[in-house]
């Protein structure tokens, strides 16, 4: 097991997408760090068996949140802070892929599923966050862009477009609160072995077989190793870096 050297003792934490991959991982980091947190998800079933595993390593706990659906984050973020007494990080994870399929296949729906999966969200989580971390004075805001947001992945216009735009999103949020004691920063992975991927390579292997070649390394990544750089972003130890796009891409960024 990867040592822990990050001290998270005291810390708040909301993470969306927890239930699994790069959100799960995460979540055992932050609470091997100390912190107490929470995790969002839509699929009970699986938060339960997340909370199962993690059961042990802290306090921690689970909540049934659409996070497209702003009600729902509004309510959800309210009775952590009032339970807890604030928070201190928010990791959007939350997120969804889409059909390998050329754009002019597309339907109007799903163009609009991407960026309602992948950007409201992302935008409702901070709203809904912030003022109460400003009131800490001290706040952690990482967002999970993609890859394919700074490439673009072919056939996957609609993704590529919405994790490009987590990206713009992070570079503004973090302008605005910057004298605020709030960073907000971003990590942008290649393909981690999570579920989600792995269920994405087996609609289309010859696309994932191209990206993969892409990768120095020559592998995917390990949510592990996701979870380490998040929560070292989330620490007081990175204290002078906002509005970043943190590569996890083996080699393969860009700029």
């Amino acid at each position: 097991m990867m040592a822990n050297r990050i001290d998270l003792s005291g810390r708040r934490a909301v993470i969306t997408g927890g239930s699994s991959g790069i959100g799960l991982a995460t979540a055992e980091r932050f609470l091997r760090s100390g912190a107490t947190v929470e995790i969002w998800g839509r699929n009970q079933a699986r938060l339960d068996e997340a909370l199962t595993s993690l059961a042990t390593l802290g306090p921690v706990s689970g909540r049934s949140v659409d996070v497209s659906d702003s009600n729902q984050v509004d309510a959800a973020m309210a009775d952590f802070i009032t339970a807890h007494g604030g928070i201190e990080i928010l990791f959007n994870n939350a997120g969804m892929t889409q059909r390998t399929v050329p754009m002019i296949e597309m339907n109007d729906d799903e163009w609009r599923a991407q960026f309602s999966g992948n950007v409201e969200s992302t935008f409702f989580c901070c709203r809904a966050a912030i003022p109460a971390m400003i009131a800490n004075g001290f706040g952690r805001i990482v967002n999970t862009a993609s890859m394919a947001g700074k490439e673009g992945n072919a056939c996957q216009s609609a993704y590529s477009a919405a994790k490009a735009a987590i990206i713009g999103l992070t570079k503004s949020l973090a302008k605005e609160l910057a004298a605020t004691q709030v960073t907000v920063n971003a990590i942008v992975p290649t393909l981690f072995e999570t579920p989600m991927a792995m269920g994405a390579i087996g609609e289309a292997p010859e696309v994932f077989a191209a990206i993969r070649a892409k990768i120095p390394m020559g592998r995917f990544g390990d949510p592990a190793e996701a979870a380490a750089m998040v929560a070292w972003i989330c620490s007081p130890d990175c204290s002078f870096t906002t509005g970043f796009a943190f590569d996890l891409s083996g080699g393969r960024a860009t700029y």
